[in-house]
């Protein structure tokens, strides 16, 4: 395991390089790459618009069966529109927070966890997703997990998390 450290300040008193973490890079940990996590995240990403389609489809059938004005259907849209991000916030935080692993994640076997090895609590798993959304235009957020060491993208960076590699299940 190395451990980098800044330059400048000798000794004990020495400040981790960034984000206030210790650059820590573990040779017996394999780091996901960028079509690996791409993979992930299609299937993910395909998981919550189906279940969303599916809601808004028995949810226009049960409206269908009664008048509505167009100002509620306004309404309605807008409430299905913010029920929509709520999903997907809830369907990321809770997954990486409690097992470290989306279904898409498990599929592709990959971990999303802190730095110094501990599981997400709920604010780095937002803070990630929130890193994600402003790293995708141009794609600019995730080029450094093609040049960095441990793979790790603008939102890994900012939630001090890393997505390693899970070994297969063992059979019993």
């Amino acid at each position: 395991m190395t451990l980098a450290h800044d330059a400048g300040v000798p000794g004990p008193l020495a400040r981790p390089r960034s984000l206030a973490e210790p650059q820590v890079v573990r040779e017996d940990v394999d780091y996901a790459g960028l079509v690996t996590r791409t993979i992930a995240f299609a299937i993910d990403a395909a998981i919550v618009n189906l279940v969303a389609l599916v809601v808004a489809a028995v949810v226009a059938l049960v409206v269908s069966l009664f008048p509505i004005s167009d100002g509620a259907r306004d309404v309605m849209v807008v409430v299905g529109g913010a029920a929509f991000v709520v999903w997907t916030l809830a369907y990321f935080t809770v997954f990486w927070t409690t097992t470290g692993e989306t279904p898409g994640n498990r599929l592709m076997r990959l971990r999303v966890q802190r730095v110094d090895g501990s599981a997400l609590r709920p604010r780095h798993a937002l803070l990630r997703l929130i890193g994600m959304l402003i790293s995708f235009p141009l794609l600019w957020g995730y080029l450094p997990i093609l040049v960095n060491e441990r793979r790790r993208g603008v939102h890994d960076a900012l939630a001090g998390t890393v997505v390693t590699v899970t070994s297969a299940p063992q059979p019993r």
